[in-house]
């Protein structure tokens, strides 16, 4: 029989940890579980568990993402998506509201079917990554409901109303199970299309952002990405705006998409300086949303910009960027294989989107 490879014996070693903490959290919750319990489990040490995974709290942000990222590989495309607003946000509460446990599941179990993240995010870099998290979550909803329009905060604003409803309903039956009724919330969910909300105005601080750099630098697209909605490669090599965003700025993209013009390809790349725990909790949230899109909206139906997630900082460094933290704002506009135009800092996306496409001319 062949010998492993070192990778091939980590990742196995690592699988062999998660299932084993899989069932230590189902047992006896986050709060009670222990490292020492998985690697007995797992018939291995405590060293090879901590040299997989920085600590419970990372091992338990690693079991909900492998969780979430098998529930996506199985999500069946849809034939055709819901006529309207209403329906599909009704048929997108439907499909993730099967998450919420029954009355005789454990509360360990039904923890993790929630994908529940109570009593885990205990520090402030933590809950300000989830509340922008969130924010980025209710952007792709709301470009999934209305994928043929120009985007409106109205529509931003009804898909936070939304994922609110459908996260205070986990938050009930993570407490006492079948208190809600998966019915009724869909319903609810479905005529929250029906209210008026405003529009609002752009953000105040757009008015203050410095114009992009012009630029003509040769550009060298990183290969082999992935991009998180569809599933397909993504090639950055397209004209149009790649714009890096540390967790901690995911609510700029927003402001991006709203600058983009018709017909630009617009790509966010996630970034942290933390992957073992910041860099897991932003791809449980995200591989979990797009889960439930890819079960609700057709391929032609889900969000156009493209969400990549860049752990070894390879297209931050493509860009000048190393290192990238939670903070990080930067962007380039690209046109005909150069970089035409460079931003940074606060509104970096929006500088990027809002400059001319084809760049300064080429001198003759």
């Amino acid at each position: 029989m062949a010998r492993l490879t070192r990778a091939q014996q980590q990742e196995r070693t690592r699988a062999t940890v998660l299932v084993a903490a899989r069932q230590e959290f189902a047992e006896h919750g986050y709060a009670e579980a222990r490292i020492e319990r998985m690697a007995e489990r797992a018939e291995l040490t405590r060293g090879a568990v901590y040299s997989n995974f920085t600590g419970k709290r990372a091992l338990y942000l690693a079991v909900l993402a492998d969780d979430a990222e098998q529930a996506r590989t199985r999500a069946e495309r849809p034939l055709e998506s819901p006529a309207s607003t209403g329906p599909a946000l009704g048929a997108f509460a439907r499909v993730w509201l099967e998450r919420l446990p029954l009355t005789g599941d454990t509360p360990g179990s039904g923890h993790l079917q929630l994908r529940s993240l109570s009593g885990v995010l205990d520090t402030e870099p933590a809950r300000t990554a989830l509340a922008e998290l969130f924010r980025f979550e209710a952007l792709l909803l709301a470009l999934a409901l209305e994928p043929h329009t120009a985007l409106r905060r109205s529509t931003v604003r009804m898909a936070e109303l939304a994922l609110t409803l459908l996260n205070g309903a986990a938050s009930l039956a993570e407490n006492a199970p079948g208190t809600s009724d998966p019915f009724d919330l869909a319903r609810a969910a479905e005529h929250l299309s029906g209210i008026a909300l405003p529009d609002g105005g752009e953000p105040a601080h757009l008015p203050f952002v410095a114009p992009a750099r012009p630029a003509q630098d040769p550009w060298a697209a990183p290969s082999g990405l992935r991009d998180e909605i569809t599933g397909g490669s993504v090639g950055l090599g397209d004209d149009g705006v790649v714009i890096v965003l540390g967790v901690g700025r995911l609510s700029a993209a927003e402001e991006a998409v709203s600058a983009a013009r018709p017909g630009d390809e617009v790509t966010f790349v996630v970034v942290t300086n933390d992957p073992a725990e910041t860099g897991r909790l932003a791809r449980l949230r995200i591989t979990d949303l797009t889960g439930s899109l890819r079960r609700v909206f057709t391929d032609g139906e889900l969000p156009r910009p493209r969400v990549v997630f860049d752990d070894d900082g390879t297209v931050a460094a493509a860009l000048g960027r190393k290192p990238a933290d939670d903070h990080t704002e930067a962007a380039i506009r690209v046109h005909g294989g150069l970089i035409v135009a460079r931003a940074e800092g606060r509104g970096a996306g929006h500088a990027a989107a809002t400059h001319p496409a084809h760049g300064p001319r080429r001198p003759a």
